[in-house]
């Protein structure tokens, strides 16, 4: 099994996906105004994940999947999920407003995809948590209201992490955290989220949020506080699922 990780992917479609008239497919908020490498987004990562995940692999979503409000309005969103292989794995992102009750969103997804809210996820010895996370504190602009939101964050991510310990078959399990916002300010101080995932020994963490030059000039490093880090954002990668392990069972 291997886990690949792709995030913000944005979609927005009005219609249901053809997998054979990709190209026609109408969507109500097109992406290349943010910049011509997003025109026909959609039919990129459809291709790229075809050549590379396979049904027995995992692909960790940090989310922004989808522009829709309503859960309704996100059906062919989902419905495309559905078409990938692989099992998707995902937290919701800042815009993901389409994610309001959890259990109302479990009952339309496709039987491949798997979202975490206060839980986890397990395939195998991997265990996969996460939460939405928010802005951190020494971020700029930081205020009283976004200090609410993070504290909130912070417990939605102990409540997954702790529910690892809580399963069937705990011990010796690989953790991989998957958040939106990058898990510190913008000058990589040490938080609570970092002493969070140190003390239930994650192993690593996939997040997402940034896009263009932004993910150049804020990305974590590759490896920091004994934690591997890998920035998700579709753009970012080409719209290409990334490698983050292979896992032999």
């Amino acid at each position: 099994m291997k886990i690949y990780a792709l995030g913000d992917i944005h979609l927005s479609f009005s219609q249901p996906v053809d997998p054979l008239k990709l190209g026609d497919v109408h969507t109500y908020k097109p992406m290349d105004k943010f910049g011509a490498e997003w025109r026909d987004h959609h039919v990129k990562i459809y291709n790229n994940w075809l050549n590379i995940v396979k049904e027995e692999d995992v692909v960790l979503m940090p989310g922004d999947f989808s522009w829709a409000m309503r859960l309704s309005e996100a059906r062919f969103d989902l419905d495309f999920l559905g078409l990938l292989p692989g099992t998707i794995v995902g937290v919701p992102g800042n815009h993901d407003y389409w994610w309001q009750s959890i259990s109302q969103v479990r009952e339309v997804l496709p039987p491949n995809v798997k979202l975490i809210q206060n839980d986890h996820y397990e395939v195998g010895e991997v265990a996969f948590c996460g939460s939405r996370g928010w802005v951190c504190p020494g971020a700029e602009y930081f205020d009283a209201h976004d200090l609410k939101i993070y504290r909130r964050e912070l417990i939605r991510m102990e409540n997954s992490l702790k529910s690892v310990s809580k399963s069937a078959s705990p011990s010796g399990k690989d953790i991989i955290v998957l958040i939106h916002f990058m898990p510190t300010n913008e000058r990589h101080e040490k938080n609570e989220f970092i002493e969070l995932f140190q003390a239930y020994g994650v192993s690593t963490v996939v997040y997402g949020h940034f896009h263009g030059s932004a993910s150049f000039r804020f990305k974590l490093p590759d490896y920091a506080w004994g934690i591997k880090f890998q920035l998700a954002s579709a753009d970012y990668l080409n719209f290409t699922p990334v490698l983050i392990k292979e896992v032999h069972q």
